[in-house]
C-alpha cells in the first residue's frame, strides 16, 4: 500500500477523489476501471466511510476504482451502466449502516431523514440495497463477478431474524445475485480477492478466501463437525425450530470472536450449502496504520458542494484509534463485524491524522473525538495470548473482567497528551462511549491502578465537552446480566468520581447515561425500578431507546426464539407494541401526561411503594 500523503487543501482537484463519473474517470486518463463500488451512502472520502476505505485500499494495491454513490434503482438504471463492465468485479454495499436501521425506528415507522445522504434527504436508497443493487447488476452484467460487503451483508451472512419483516431469513447470499460475500472489515480480503481474480482465477474457483462467504454444492459439506469445521443446523430445520436457530447462533458468535479465526461454518439450504470461511486475525499495527494512512481527502466529494451530510459533520474532526471491541454487549454487533480482539494504530499514525485535520480549512482547534468502538480499549489485549487463543467467551468484561486482560490505560493517556501538545490543538474531546467498568477495574497492581485513576481524572477534567455520555443501559442486575453489562453499582461509583473531579477542577459538567427499554429479560417492573433509581440520582432521562433487534446479536436471538443461546433458559421479552410502550413510559415519569398511566400500572403490579417514591417524595 502507498505511504501517507499529506493533503494540500488549497489545491485539491477532482482527481484527488476516486471517480464517480465517466468524466472524472477520463480526467485521470483512464478508459476503463478494474472495480466499480456501488454504495448506499453518499461518497465521503474519509476513513469512517466504508466505500472510501475499500476504494482507497484497492487503489493503493494498484487498481483503478470508481464509486457509484446512491445509484438510482428506479429509472433507466444509467447509474449501474455508466462505467460499463469493470475488468475485475462490482462491489456492493448498503452503506455504513444497516439500511433497515437507517430507514425505520424501533416501532417500524419510516424515518424522514438519512444522515448519510446530502441534506438528510430520505428515499435515496432502497430497503436492502445489497439485494436490490446486486440483482440489478446481475441482470445487466450476467458474467461479471458481484461481491457483497459492508455491515448489512456482513451481519446477514447466515440465517438470521429480520425484525422489520418479522421472520427468519436465510443467508443474504442466497437472496441476492452476488457471487461472494466479504464480511467484517474488508481491506485485506477485498485486495486479496482482486489479486486472485487479476491472477486469472475465476470467481467460482475462489472458495477458500478468509473472511468470505460462498455458496457451494451440498456434497462439499463435511459430514460432521470437528476442530476445523462446524456444521450448523440447516435452513430447513431452523425455519421450523427456533431452538435450532438459537443453537446455531452460539457457534456463530464464538467463531467470530476467535483469536485464530476459528472454524469454517457450514449451513445447508436445499441442495446448496453456505460456507463461511474463518475470520482473519486482528490487524497488526503496521496493517491498520496503512489502512488509515491512505490518501483520504477527508471531505465529501465536490458533487455535494453546498449540501450538508450529517454523518460526516459528526466525525469530520474526529480520529478513530482502534478497531474491535471485547465488551461483548448482548445487543451490539461490533465484535460480529470487527472482531473481539483490538487492532490499535501506532501513535505516529494517529498524530499524522490529527495534523492532517489541523490543516483542514474549517478546523478551529477542537478534535471532536479521540475514540473507537469503545473509547478506552486502545492497545489492550490479553497478557498471555495462548490463553486468548483457546478462549471463546464473547466478553472479556462480563461477568467479571478477565484476569488475563491487561487493562493498563497508559498508552491511551499518552495519545491524549501527545495530541493535546500539538500547537494547533486547543482541546481534544472523547465522544465515543467510555467503558467505566474497564477504567475503574481494580487490578491490585499499584502502577496500573494508579494510571487508571489518572485516566479517569484526565478524561473528566480535560476531555469532556460539557457532557460525558456513558451507557449503564439498565439498573436491574437480572437485566444487566442478560445484556452482559456490569452492575449499576459501578455507575454510582463512577458518578461519584465524576462529581469529585468536577469539584476539584471547578467544572460544571453533566454525566449523561444511556438506557434501553424492552431488552430481553426486562419486565415492566424492572423499568419501574429503573425510573425510581434514576430519579433518586436526580436524572431526567433523555438518552433512551427501545430495544431494536438487529441481525447477529445474542439479544436478537433471544427476542426471536425466546431462549438464551448459551443456557437454553427461557427468557421473557416484550414483543407486542403495547408491552413495549408499557416499559418505555417509565423513562418519562416526570412528564405529567404519563403520571396517571404509571400509577395505574404500579397498582396493577402491586407496587404502590414505587408510586410514593416516584411522585410523593
Amino acid at each position: 500500500m502507498s505511504e501517507f500523503k499529506e493533503i494540500d487543501y488549497s489545491s485539491l482537484r477532482i482527481t484527488d477523489w476516486l471517480p464517480t463519473s465517466v468524466k472524472e474517470m477520463k480526467a485521470r486518463g483512464w478508459n476503463y476501471v478494474d472495480v466499480v463500488l456501488m454504495s448506499g451512502d453518499a461518497y465521503v472520502d474519509h476513513p469512517s466511510f466504508g466505500a472510501a476505505v475499500i476504494g482507497r485500499a484497492l487503489e493503493a494495491a494498484g487498481y483503478r476504482v470508481a464509486i457509484v454513490p446512491q445509484p438510482n434503482w428506479q429509472d433507466d438504471l444509467r447509474d449501474f451502466k455508466k462505467f460499463g463492465r469493470p475488468r475485475l468485479f462490482f462491489g456492493v454495499s448498503a452503506g455504513a449502516m444497516d439500511s433497515m436501521v437507517n430507514h425505520y425506528t424501533a416501532n417500524r415507522r419510516r424515518r424522514s431523514d438519512d444522515a448519510y445522504t446530502p441534506d438528510s434527504r430520505h428515499g435515496m436508497r432502497p430497503d436492502y440495497p445489497t439485494i436490490v443493487y446486486s440483482d440489478i447488476l446481475r441482470r445487466l452484467f450476467p458474467d461479471v463477478p458481484i461481491i457483497a460487503g459492508g455491515i448489512e451483508a456482513s451481519l446477514r451472512r447466515l440465517s438470521h431474524y429480520d425484525y422489520w419483516q418479522d421472520r427468519l431469513r436465510p443467508s443474504i447470499l442466497t437472496e441476492c445475485g452476488a457471487d461472494m460475500l466479504l464480511y467484517g472489515m474488508g481491506e485485506r480480503n477485498t485486495v486479496d480477492l482482486a489479486r486472485r481474480l487479476d491472477g486469472g482465477e475465476s470467481i467460482s474457483e475462489i472458495v477458500d478466501l478468509p473472511q468470505s462467504v460462498v455458496l457451494r454444492p451440498i456434497d462439499e459439506m463435511p459430514d460432521t463437525s470437528d476442530s476445523h469445521n462446524i456444521v450448523l443446523n440447516p435452513w430447513e430445520i431452523v425455519m421450523k425450530d427456533k431452538k435450532a436457530q438459537s443453537a446455531n447462533f452460539k457457534h456463530i458468535e464464538q467463531q467470530s470472536n476467535a483469536l485464530d479465526g476459528g472454524a469454517t461454518l457450514w449451513q445447508a439450504i436445499g441442495d446448496m450449502v453456505v460456507k463461511v470461511n474463518p475470520m482473519l486475525p486482528a490487524m497488526a499495527d503496521t496493517e491498520i496504520d496503512m489502512a488509515f494512512d491512505l490518501p483520504f481527502t477527508r471531505l465529501p466529494h465536490p458533487r455535494y458542494k453546498g449540501k450538508r451530510i450529517p454523518a460526516y459533520e459528526m466525525i469530520r474532526h474526529s480520529v478513530n484509534l482502534h478497531r474491535g471491541c471485547f465488551g461483548g454487549c448482548a445487543f451490539c454487533t461490533i465484535s460480529a463485524h470487527q472482531g473481539k480482539f483490538i487492532a490499535s494504530r501506532s501513535p505516529e499514525s494517529i498524530l499524522r491524522e490529527v495534523r492532517q485535520i489541523c490543516r483542514m480549512p474549517d478546523f478551529k482547534g477542537y478534535i471532536s473525538d479521540l475514540g473507537g468502538p469503545s473509547a478506552n480499549m486502545y492497545s489492550m489485549h490479553g497478557r498471555n495470548l495462548e490463553v486468548c487463543r483457546k478462549c471463546r467467551k464473547p466478553s472479556c468484561l462480563h461477568p467479571v473482567v478477565c484476569p488475563n486482560l491487561n487493562t493498563d490505560h497508559s498508552a491511551l493517556l499518552d495519545i491524549y497528551r501527545k495530541v493535546d501538545a500539538l500547537p494547533a490543538v486547543k482541546k481534544s474531546f472523547i465522544g465515543s462511549g467510555v467503558r467505566y467498568d474497564l477504567s475503574m477495574h481494580w487490578t491490585g497492581d499499584p502502577k496500573i491502578d494508579s494510571v487508571n485513576r489518572q485516566y479517569n481524572e484526565e478524561l473528566i477534567a480535560l476531555h469532556v465537552s460539557g457532557r460525558l455520555k456513558v451507557a449503564p443501559e439498565h439498573t436491574e442486575n437480572s437485566v444487566l446480566g442478560i445484556m452482559r453489562k456490569p452492575s449499576f453499582a459501578l455507575f454510582h461509583d463512577f458518578k461519584k468520581i465524576f462529581e469529585q473531579v468536577n469539584l476539584r477542577h471547578g467544572l460544571r459538567q453533566q454525566l449523561i447515561p444511556y438506557f434501553i427499554s424492552s431488552h430481553p429479560g426486562c419486565r415492566e417492573i424492572d423499568m419501574a425500578e429503573l425510573a425510581v433509581k434514576t430519579k433518586d440520582l436526580d436524572f431526567h432521562l433523555e438518552q433512551v431507546q427501545d430495544f431494536t433487534p438487529t441481525p447477529m446479536t445474542v439479544a436478537t436471538e433471544i427476542y426471536y426464539s425466546g431462549y438464551h443461546p448459551y443456557t437454553g433458559e427461557k427468557i421473557y421479552t416484550a414483543i407486542r407494541p403495547e408491552q413495549k410502550l408499557a416499559q418505555r413510559k417509565y423513562f418519562f415519569w416526570y412528564d405529567r401526561t404519563y403520571r396517571l398511566d404509571i400509577e395505574r400500572s404500579l397498582h396493577r403490579l402491586h407496587r404502590p411503594d414505587l408510586i410514593r417514591r416516584l411522585f410523593y417524595r
